[in-house]
C-alpha cells in the first residue's frame, strides 16, 4: 500500500521582548502559506484596484445616465450614500475581522457579491429610487470589507517594514481608474458599463480573496529577530526609524489615546484637500487650455506614487514621510492658483500630480502608523475608525453642492485647503507611539553603579 509521508509540524514558539510584547517565531511566511508572502501584497492589490474600478466605473458613467435616465447633479446622491455606507461599515467590518469570525476569504467573497448586487441593481433599473439605494448600501457595503482587508493584510504579513506593502496596496485606488481613461469607453452605454464592470470586479475580488489568509496572532518572520538589533543595515534603519508597537492596543484602549484622533483629524483634512482638488482642477485645466482628460491622467498617475512614498518612510520614518506628504500636499493647492495667474499648464500639472500622490501617501501611512502605534492584531477594527475620516470628504463632495460652493471662488478654496494641508502637518508632528519613551525624557542615573560599589 502506498502511503504518503505527512511533512513535520514547524516548531514555533512566544518570545518576549524587554517590554513584555508577545512574539510568535519560527514560523515562515512559506511554512504558513505555502508560497512567499508576496502574494499578500499582490492579492490585496489586485482586490484594492478591482473595488476602486468600479467606483471609477460609476464616475465614467454619469454622463449617459444624465442624458438617458434625467439624472441631475455631478455624481448624484447615490454616489454619497455609497461613500457613507463604506464609512459606516468599515467599523463593523474590522471588528468582525480581529475577532475571527470573518476570514479574508469571506470578508472578499461577501464584498464581491455585494458589489455585484449593487451594479447589477443599478443597471438594470436606473431610473429607479429603490435600485440607486440598492446599489449605494450593498456596494458600498462590499467596498468596506474589501478596503479593510486588503489594506491591513499586508502589514500584518510584513510587520518589520510595512510601509511598501501598504502604500503598494493603496496605490491600487488610483490605478483602478486606468481602463476608464480612453474616450470610447466613457461614451459606452452606461447599463452596459456598470454591469460589465460589476461582474469583471466581482470576479477580480473574489478570485483575490481565495487565496488570502491571516497570519497567526503576534506572527514576526524568522529574521529579523525582534528582540535585537539586526545586522542588516536597512532592516536596522527600519528598526530604528519604525519600531513596533511597544503591545498590541485593543479598540477600545486606542480611542482612549489622543494620537489616534490625531490622525483621524490629519486624515480627515488629507482627504477632504485631495477630494476639493479632483474636484476643481479639471475646470482649471480648461481654462489653461488642457483637457479634462489629461488633468486626469496626470491625477492617476499621481495616486500612483502612494507606493514609493510607503517604500521611503522604512528608511526615513513614517512620521516624517506623513508630515512631508502634508507640506508637499499644502504646496500644490497653494501652486494651483500661480499655475492659473501666470498660465502655465505645466505648473498645475506638476500641482495635480503632486496633490495626488501625497493625498494616496497619506491615507497609506497614516494606515501604517496606526499599526506602528497600536500593534496588529487590531489593525483591522482601527482602521475601520480612521476609514471614515477618509470617506467623509468623498460623500460630502461627491452627494452635496459643496464643490459647486467651492468652484464659485477657487482661488480661496484653494488657499484654503493649503493651509489644510499645513494644518495637517503640524498635527503629524506630534503622532509619538504611545508608551514609548523619547530620548530626551530619558533621566540619567545621578549615581552610577560603578561610583556606588566604590
Amino acid at each position: 500500500m502506498e502511503t504518503i509521508d505527512l511533512p513535520a509540524p514547524v516548531l514555533c514558539r512566544e518570545v518576549r521582548d524587554r517590554r513584555g510584547r508577545v512574539y510568535r517565531v519560527g514560523e515562515s511566511d512559506v511554512d504558513l502559506l505555502g508560497r512567499g508572502r508576496i502574494w499578500m501584497v499582490v492579492l490585496p492589490w489586485v482586490g484594492m484596484a478591482g473595488i476602486s474600478c468600479a467606483a471609477y466605473a460609476f464616475v465614467a458613467a454619469q454622463a449617459g445616465l444624465r442624458d438617458t435616465h434625467r439624472w441631475s447633479g455631478d455624481l448624484y446622491w447615490p454616489a454619497g450614500l455609497w461613500a457613507l455606507s463604506q464609512a459606516v461599515a468599515a467599523l463593523p467590518a474590522g471588528r468582525l475581522r480581529e475577532s475571527g469570525r470573518l476570514s479574508a476569504r469571506a470578508a472578499m467573497t461577501t464584498g464581491a457579491l455585494g458589489t455585484l448586487a449593487g451594479y447589477a441593481a443599478l443597471a438594470l433599473a436606473p431610473e429607479s429610487t429603490t435600485a440607486r439605494l440598492a446599489f449605494a448600501v450593498s456596494a458600498g457595503a462590499g467596498a468596506a470589507l474589501v478596503h479593510t482587508t486588503c489594506l491591513t493584510l499586508p502589514g500584518r504579513w510584513w510587520p518589520e517594514r510595512r510601509g511598501g506593502p501598504t502604500g503598494l496596496v493603496a496605490s491600487g485606488l488610483a490605478l483602478g481608474a486606468v481602463p476608464f481613461l480612453p474616450a470610447p469607453v466613457r461614451g459606452a452605454d452606461p447599463r452596459v458599463l456598470l454591469a460589465v464592470t460589476g461582474l469583471a470586479v466581482s470576479l477580480a475580488v473574489a478570485g483575490a480573496g481565495r487565496f488570502l489568509a491571516d497570519p497567526p496572532r503576534n506572527w514576526w518572520p524568522p529574521r529579523p529577530d525582534p528582540r535585537s538589533v539586526p545586522a542588516d543595515p536597512v532592516a536596522r534603519r527600519a528598526r530604528e526609524k519604525n519600531p513596533p508597537a511597544v503591545r498590541h492596543h485593543t479598540l477600545r484602549e486606542a480611542v482612549r489615546n489622543p494620537v489616534l484622533w490625531l490622525m483621524w483629524l490629519c486624515l480627515l483634512g488629507a482627504a477632504g484637500v485631495t477630494v476639493l482638488g479632483l474636484c476643481l482642477l479639471t475646470a482649471y485645466g480648461r481654462q489653461l487650455g488642457l483637457g479634462g482628460q489629461v488633468v486626469w491622467s496626470v491625477t492617476v498617475a499621481g495616486g500612483a506614487a502612494a507606493a514609493v512614498a510607503g517604500a521611503l518612510s522604512d528608511r526615513s520614518g513614517r512620521r516624517t514621510a506623513l508630515i512631508t506628504a502634508c507640506l508637499v500636499l499644502a504646496a500644490a493647492q497653494f501652486g494651483v492658483p500661480v499655475a492659473a495667474r501666470t498660465g502655465s499648464g505645466w505648473l498645475l500639472l506638476g500641482c495635480a500630480a503632486a496633490g495626488a500622490a501625497a493625498g494616496a501617501a497619506a491615507l497609506a501611512l497614516v494606515t501604517a502608523l496606526a499599526a506602528d502605534h497600536f500593534g496588529e492584531n487590531h489593525s483591522a477594527s482601527v482602521h475601520g475608525l480612521l476609514a471614515g475620516a477618509w470617506l467623509l470628504p468623498v460623500a460630502a463632495g461627491a452627494g452635496t453642492r459643496a464643490a459647486a460652493y467651492a468652484a464659485r471662488d477657487p482661488r480661496s478654496a484653494f488657499l484654503l485647503a493649503g493651509c489644510t494641508g499645513l494644518v495637517c502637518a503640524a498635527a503629524a508632528l506630534f503622532l509619538r507611539a504611545p508608551g514609548r519613551l523619547s530620548v530626551r525624557h530619558i533621566v540619567p542615573n545621578p549615581h552610577p553603579l560603578g561610583e556606588e560599589m566604590a
